[in-house]
């Protein structure tokens, strides 16, 4: 059996044929997978763990939970759109989810596990950003707002989000080369994973004396995206274009 590493579903009610795609990925892909780990931003954004009966959140919450109760365990790091999954989540869907950056053992090799977004250092607002949202005092000052409140925030920064990147040079926006090495060799790994950037690709570059592997998940707007590792090959693909399937 494989194990399978996913990022960037970026799920929400406008896009309901993504979810319709991740859904039938639960059901046939990885319900034969050794484990999943979802790489960070499974969602366009999550307010809050009590936001999980929402009926456009709740088809994706039964979906883990039927694939963990059938005995594959699924892994979750937090991306910048859903930090806000908490202790509830794991309950009701039986993932359990991992600190960022998480080493874990792969056949053999260990490996480093990101979302990615720290690696984009060059980035400087955004790393601004990204260290107000992480702060557990500003979290708890948001989650003591309705539903109705956070919804609307979330819609505005996403909408400031979008905004800024169009003013943005595309490089800025990408991993900072030296961060990537600077965590390698932090962890002591010779292959990272990580997403966000939404530029799928295998990477090999020397580092001390060897070859090191950054491996970069894909996004899923057109379609899905998996990186799939089995027997000592790591295989990224692309599948099932929803314009064909959907």
């Amino acid at each position: 059996m494989a194990t399978l590493f996913i990022a960037d579903l970026h799920l929400s009610a406008h896009r309901p044929k993504i979810i319709a795609l991740f859904l039938d990925f639960l059901r046939h892909r990885a319900a034969r997978a050794e484990a999943l780990y979802i790489l960070g931003d499974l969602f366009e954004y999550w307010i809050g763990d009590d936001a999980a009966e929402q009926p456009e959140n709740r088809p994706v919450v039964q979906g883990l939970r039927a694939l963990t109760a059938s005995g594959v365990p699924v892994f979750v790091l937090h991306g910048n759109r859903d930090f806000l999954l908490g202790r509830t989540f794991e309950s009701l869907t039986g993932c359990r989810l991992l600190a960022d950056p998480a080493r874990i053992a792969l056949y053999g090799e260990d490996v480093l596990l990101m979302h990615g977004d720290s690696l984009c250092t060059d980035d400087v607002d955004y790393q601004k950003f990204r260290r107000m949202v992480r702060d557990p005092e500003w979290q708890r000052q948001l989650l003591g707002k309705s539903l109705e409140e956070r919804e609307q925030i979330a819609r505005n920064v996403r909408e400031l989000s979008q905004a800024a990147m169009t003013d943005k040079p595309p490089e800025i926006m990408d991993v900072n080369q030296a961060a990537v090495e600077n965590v390698i060799r932090q962890h002591g790994v010779r292959h990272l994973i990580h997403g966000h950037t939404h530029r799928p690709a295998q990477h090999e570059f020397p580092l001390d004396g060897g070859t090191v592997r950054r491996t970069v998940l894909g996004d899923w707007y057109e379609q899905g995206s998996v990186l799939r590792c089995q027997d000592g090959l790591w295989t990224l693909e692309s599948f099932a274009s929803i314009s064909k399937k959907l």
